[in-house]
């Protein structure tokens, strides 16, 4: 008898992962061609220091260090929080209000799982990073979007959502720096959200993942707002902070309670980090800080200085990128000229033969202009070979830009500008669409199997 139904209900409840499909577009033009530029993810190639790398290797040589960790990390892993939080002022109690994660992303996801009750309202910022709604969906919680918008520095207006609307809700969900419109937000803000938060019994869960790439001023802490500890956790990775994201450890800080229900849900389904990564990043934050601090400075300026290439080419090429606070992102807009054409390939360039992503997998929830930032970057992806990620994929409010990663060297980033000039042909010398596209080819060498 064949099988039947193989799918739980909550996995039939979530939406299509548009990301999967686009991935696959990727893979038959790399497939075809070899000049593949990958700005899609957020996956560091700066590589980890020489010092974490050794404390790792002499962590490998440690008596029963191959054992199963302690459920919430090691007493030196949460010290090590704890002392992270006190150079920036915030007591955190190792004991009781520090955990260890396998990476921030599941350990919101677990958090989600952990404290919301089918029924229960979850405010979630929109655009989100995809994990959280996934999350909100199988836990049988009911999303309410926050918008984050250009006009109010993409913050969330708490004053817009209505009082019956907050006494339903169980959790909000924050992201700062924003991953991926790269705002950051002021401690002004923190302190709204906390105060909201206490006035109608909200957990806050602060998705610090970028905390440490800032680019204006030092990202603010949730903790360090008064009162914060009794409604709110934050969340963190070492991924970014130490160029470490395929090793999967991050960390969780704040309210006891909600540490402790965390720490009950991953006690039943995970066993905790690797020992000796938790020993690498504990030795990091505890001896020679001053070097710590110095390592994490140089790759914030080597992203500080990538931004500044991006933006300043993307600009001069006649486009206009949102200034990024922080993270490893640019928030681009969709140039003036598709988004006139109602979301179609600017006259000229209208793809010919190319393959086009499956209608079920193209999320339209009532967004201005359906699905224009999917097809321009399917544009991107199939004629200038650039990969980069629709904004609908983080939501309707995602709709209108795309989003571009810094984690590529300076020289591919600036091929990359070189390759999206012909989106802006009376920025640049007035040469048509089609014609800069050609010269663009030519000028680079186009190399296709099966091409002249």
């Amino acid at each position: 008898m064949a099988l039947k139904n193989i799918k739980a209900e909550r996995l039939l409840k979530l939406p299509p992962y548009m990301f999967a499909d686009f991935d696959h577009k990727r893979d038959l033009v790399k497939a075809k061609c070899n000049d593949l530029i990958d700005l899609s993810v957020g996956d560091p190639d700066i590589p980890p220091s020489a010092r974490l790398k050794r404390y790792f290797c002499e962590a490998l040589d440690e008596p029963n260090i191959h054992r199963y960790p302690p459920y919430k990390g090691t007493r030196q892993f949460c010290h090590a929080i704890a002392h992270w939080y006190k150079q920036k002022g915030i007591r955190i109690n190792p004991d009781n209000e520090a955990l260890c994660l396998l990476g921030s992303k599941e350990g919101l996801s677990h958090l989600v799982m952990a404290l919301v009750n089918p029924g229960q309202a979850v405010l979630l910022p929109n655009p989100y990073f995809p994990s959280y709604l996934s999350a909100i969906i199988m836990s049988g919680g009911i999303p309410v979007d926050m918008p984050l918008l250009k006009e109010n520095d993409f913050l969330p207006d708490l004053k817009a959502i209505k009082p019956s609307v907050a006494r339903r809700a169980k959790l909000m969900l924050l992201n700062y720096p924003n991953n991926p419109t790269s705002a950051d937000a002021p401690e002004e803000f923190y302190e709204e959200a906390v105060w909201f938060a206490r006035k109608y019994g909200i957990v806050i869960c602060q998705d610090a993942a970028y905390q440490e790439m800032y680019f204006k001023r030092p990202a603010a802490s949730i903790l360090s707002i008064k009162g914060a500890k009794d409604v709110a956790i934050e969340t963190n990775s070492f991924s970014k902070i130490f160029n470490i994201a395929g090793w999967r450890i991050g960390w969780a800080a704040g309210n006891s309670s909600v540490i402790q229900a965390l720490g009950q849900i991953k006690m039943n389904i995970d066993s905790g980090a690797f020992i000796a990564i938790q020993r690498a990043v504990s030795r990091m934050f505890l001896e020679n800080t001053n070097a710590t601090q110095k390592e994490i400075a140089q790759t914030r300026a080597a992203y500080k200085h990538r931004q500044d290439i991006m933006v300043r080419g993307l600009r001069q090429i006649g486009l206009d990128p949102v200034a990024p606070d922080g993270t490893c992102f640019i928030w681009l807009p969709l140039p003036k000229r598709w988004s006139a054409n109602g979301g179609s390939p600017p006259e000229g360039v209208a793809p010919q033969g190319e393959p086009r992503l499956r209608r079920d997998a193209r999320p339209n929830d009532g967004a201005s202009g359906g699905n224009s930032s999917l097809e321009f970057c399917e544009y991107l992806l199939t004629k200038l070979h650039i990969h980069t990620t629709p904004g609908i994929g983080f939501g309707k409010y995602g709709e209108g830009y795309i989003r571009i990663s810094l984690t590529s060297p300076e020289s591919v980033l600036q091929q990359a500008i070189k390759r999206m000039a012909v989106l802006c042909p009376d920025e640049n010398n007035g040469t048509s669409l089609s014609a800069s596209h050609s010269v663009a080819r030519s000028s680079r060498k186009w190399r296709c199997k099966g091409r002249a």
